[in-house]
């Protein structure tokens, strides 16, 4: 039993070694493409449940002696696919630096030319306002 345990393991492994992958790739994906990635990914990490279901049939065949064990391993096993599960989520969601900004309408440099904006209108302001100034004291004057 736990060779057929051990097998359900190494599937496992390799099962969420490409989901990861996978899962690194979705978010620089657009369109079509990213929406094939995210159901090649939804029907893998359906795939890991069901193994995971599996694994935990053969923990409950094997003897209690040696069975410690092997739980501990299937509660390990139930964290990496909480993990992979929630990092699929954010990379769903997840847009690329490009898209972002294609989106927003930033160049990159926007917070610098607007900081230059910002000094010369404040140059300009100030300008303007020794004028008044200077006009309203000629006013007085006379």
């Amino acid at each position: 039993m736990s060779s057929d345990f051990e097998s359900y393991e190494q599937d496992f492994a390799g099962l969420t070694a490409d989901i990861t992958g996978r899962i690194g790739k979705v978010p620089k994906l657009v369109g079509d493409e990213k929406k094939q990635m995210v159901a090649n990914v939804e029907k893998q990490l359906e795939e890991a449940r069901e193994l995971l279901e599996q694994m935990e049939l053969e923990v409950r065949e094997i003897p209690p002696q040696s069975r410690g064990m092997y739980s501990s391993r299937m509660r390990s096993y139930k964290q990496e696919m909480g993990k992979l599960e929630a990092d699929f989520k954010r990379s769903r969601i997840a847009y690329s630096d490009e898209v972002r900004n294609e989106l927003l309408g930033d160049d990159g440099n926007s917070s610098e030319n607007q900081r230059a904006h910002l000094l010369d209108n404040t140059e300009r302001l100030e300008r303007s306002s020794r004028r008044l100034e200077a006009g309203y004291q000629i006013a007085v004057e006379t």
